[in-house]
Formats: C-alpha cells, structure tokens, sequence
C-alpha cells in the first residue's frame, strides 16, 4: 500500500508481532517526495516515512518529528524530515535500498518496509469524462485532482514491466497473512499490483489473504463505489482473483464523512461470489473516515486466527 491507509494496519498488527513486512508503492511524484525524486534520482520518500514512523518503537517522537515539514529556508521550505532523513541515509549507504534498510534497524521498528520495486516508475490512468471520452493521465499526483464526473478506467505503470524487489516477494510467499489496502485504491493499492511478479507472488503464496476496504469513497477515484466495487477494480487490475476475504466497516453514521464529495462506502446490496466479507465497527471515533489501528488489528488478527 501507501502512506496514508497502510500505517494504521501496521499500528494495529505491531501490539500482536514483530514480524510485519509493508510493501510500499514507489509511484509517488508530488509534494516533498516528488522534489527529491526528480533532483536525486532517489525512490520518493514519502510513503516509506510514514510506515516506518508507524512501525517504530519510538512512535509518538518518531512521528512528530518524521512528518515536521520546514517552514521556511531555500531549498528546505516544504520538505519533510523524514523525507531528507532517508536521502541521507540513501546517501551515506550508497543507495536507496541500503538506506532503507538501515533505516529499519536504527529507528527500532517492530517490521520492516520494502519497496515493491527499485525502479522509478510513473503512474499513468485512463480517465473517462461525462461524454464518454477518454483522456490519459500521467503522474500519481495528478489522478485524484479529476473531480466529479470523470472516472478511472484503468491505471498503468510506465515502463509497464518493473521487477520486482527479491526481497519483497520472499516476504510474501513466507507469509501468514498478506493484507492489502486501506488507502487510495487507484494510486495507492492497486500500483503495488501493476508490479507482475507481486501479483505472481500474491497468488502462489498459501497464505490468508485479506483485502481491506476503505470506510468512505475518495473524489476522484471512487466516487459511488460500494465495497464490492472496491475489490473489483483491484482485482480487474490484477486479472485474477487474490483475496479470501475483503474486511469492511459496517458502522455508518448519520452526517457525512469530512472531505467534499466524499461518502461513506456501502455495504454490497448482493451476494458476490469468491471471497467472505467480513464487517465490523471499523472506525475511529475522532476521525470516522479513517479506520481505528486497535479495532482492525484485532479483526484481522482474529480472521487469521479462524483460519489458519
């Protein structure tokens, strides 16, 4: 996954184990990420921050100072610490992968993050307006400023055929569980997906797989989608079906979620067939849209449990 969904996984799975591996996607190209991506050729730092600050013994220290942006200062102004953080460390190491690693072991984190590939790629999407016409896309940091009426038809890496970090698909193939989501379906989760031997990997691995849905849809990229919809899209992308189970909050509130044109993703009307949906109060109190790290940890932890 990303930054933003994939870090309240890792802070309700790092109460019941060390032994966490976050897979994260490297199409990012805006903000701070996107600056030191194209001035030092590095992986965009960004979503790597986040998931390692969540994985860190140290959390509430590494995460304030993490995700302190510079106010001021030229060529500082804007960018996070963490972000320069990793390009020191990509730096004093020799490369990116090195940085990262090392990384893992100087913050204490209970896990480790990974790239799903050393590659730079860049996220492309098919978008298609009220009329019907098709317009492509590119840049990660571009796809979900479409706003309404305009929908993702499918969204591609460029090159189309990335390989894919060894050691990210010997975590999956060893693993107990391989969970995939919350965060932004078409920007987020699905990138991981476009990495072929991931997808490969996914699908030989004999472990339980669970998709996570997210509690309310994102304008611009799932606009009415329903949960069923949620998986379809990843799985379309994948062309193959990947998950056992897709696990979904079932708790909804009278006033909307925060965020214009945003809504509260339903349960599907229909049966579908070939995973289990598993629902349960998901959300967290202060920020409803987002999900509660303790609540889906012990969910996820009690579908592994039933199933192993």
């Amino acid at each position: 996954g990303g930054g933003t969904g994939m870090p309240s996984v890792l802070r309700g799975l790092k109460t019941y184990t060390a032994n966490i591996t976050a897979i994260v996607t490297v199409a990012d190209d805006g903000g701070s990420s996107g600056r030191l991506r194209r001035e030092m050729g590095l992986l965009p730092p960004g979503d790597f921050r986040n998931n390692l600050a969540a994985l860190s013994e140290a959390e509430e220290i590494a995460q304030r100072l993490f995700q302190y942006r510079f106010p001021e200062g030229t060529g500082l102004r804007g960018h996070a610490f963490g972000n320069l953080y990793l390009a020191a460390m990509a730096g004093v190491t020799g490369s990116f992968e090195q940085g990262l690693l090392m990384s893992n072991r100087v913050l204490a984190v209970r896990g480790r993050g990974l790239p799903s590939t050393l590659e730079l790629v860049q996220l492309l999407a098919d978008v298609q307006d009220e009329d019907g016409r098709i317009e492509r896309i590119y840049g990660e940091s571009l796809i979900p400023k479409l706003g309404r009426g305009r929908r993702i038809r499918r969204v591609y890496l460029e090159p189309d055929d990335p390989k894919a970090y060894p050691e990210a698909i010997k975590a999956i193939l060893n693993a107990d569980m391989i969970i995939a989501g919350p965060g932004s379906l078409y920007t987020s989760v699905i990138p991981n997906l476009l990495v072929p031997e991931i997808t490969e990997a996914i699908a030989a691995a004999r472990a339980v797989k669970v998709y996570v849905c997210n509690i309310a849809t994102q304008p611009g990229e799932t606009d009415g989608y329903d949960v069923h919809d949620h998986l379809a899209a990843l799985e379309n992308h994948a062309n193959r079906k990947l998950f056992h189970f897709v696990l979904a909050n079932d708790h909804i509130p009278r006033q909307p979620p925060a965020g214009e044109g945003s809504e509260w993703v339903r349960l599907p009307e229909e049966r579908h067939g070939g995973y289990r949906l598993v629902t349960a109060d998901l959300q967290d109190r202060e920020r409803p849209w987002r999900h509660d790290p303790e609540k889906m940890g012990r969910a996820l932890m009690e579908i592994l449990g039933e199933n192993r």
